[in-house]
């Protein structure tokens, strides 16, 4: 089943109200400007991290116009130090490549061994906007409702101030 295929057939299963609009390949902050997105919607930016010991691994969910800063949230999470994970442990645990990165790849996480964790932030948000595990499709989808799909699939979620 393709990437996208699970996403939408879940989708559709938990009868979650989305629009897709497909574009080129995004990759950058300016490819994204180039796909004249929907500015209502929160972009999301996705973060996939691993702990030292790389037996942890967290997906972070914020939006776009957030910075990160890693110590700090290691600390939150108590953790220790956080590193972005390899292209191989990306694969491995959400089957995507680099720039296909959302929430949606924990439905690919069969094992639900990664932690999502969600900007405080983003608790109140509506219009959200992420890719479908392919960075060749948008979906605007309601905030919430990317929460439950998460929650329903079983992977941990956490809410963290970033």
């Amino acid at each position: 089943m393709s990437g996208q295929k699970i996403v939408y057939d879940t989708l559709e299963e938990m009868q979650i109200p989305y629009k897709k609009i497909e574009h080129k390949p995004m990759f950058t902050t300016e490819d994204m400007e180039d796909c004249h997105l929907d500015p209502s919607y929160k972009v999301s930016k996705n973060l996939f991290l691993r702990n030292a010991k790389g037996d942890k691994h967290y997906l972070v969910v914020t939006t776009v116009d957030k910075k990160a800063d890693l110590k700090a949230l290691a600390q939150e999470l108590n953790s220790t130090r956080l590193s972005f994970g390899s292209e191989q442990r990306l694969d491995k645990y959400l089957k995507v490549k680099p720039g296909s990165v959302s929430a949606f790849c924990v439905l690919n996480d069969i094992n639900r061994e990664v932690t999502v964790v969600f900007d405080e932030d983003l608790k109140p948000l509506g219009k959200f906007a992420l890719h479908p595990n392919e960075n060749t499709a948008t979906i605007y989808v309601d905030f919430q409702d990317v929460v439950k799909l998460v929650k329903a699939h079983g992977n941990e979620v956490i809410y963290a101030k970033l």
